[in-house]
């Protein structure tokens, strides 16, 4: 799960031209926890998965490489 969710994440905010800091701030957690997620070094709880899936407007299964449809 880990590798896939932090390349998706990295992905779509890329897509979306946003910075790490305004993802951070949309999900309401601090730059350097979001900055954790993409670098692999740490995993979301499941509250900032759904956060991050509503964000990016994709499903929660699509995030943690369940399926490859958005």
């Amino acid at each position: 799960m880990e590798i896939l969710l932090k390349e998706r994440i990295r992905e779509l905010r890329k897509e979306r031209s946003e910075t790490q800091v305004q993802v951070a701030v949309a999900i309401g957690i601090a730059e350097s926890h979001y900055q954790k997620y993409e670098r692999g070094a740490s995993l979301p709880n499941i509250e900032n998965v759904w956060k991050l899936a509503d964000h990016f407007e994709v499903s929660v299964d699509y995030l943690i490489g369940r399926s490859d449809e958005r």
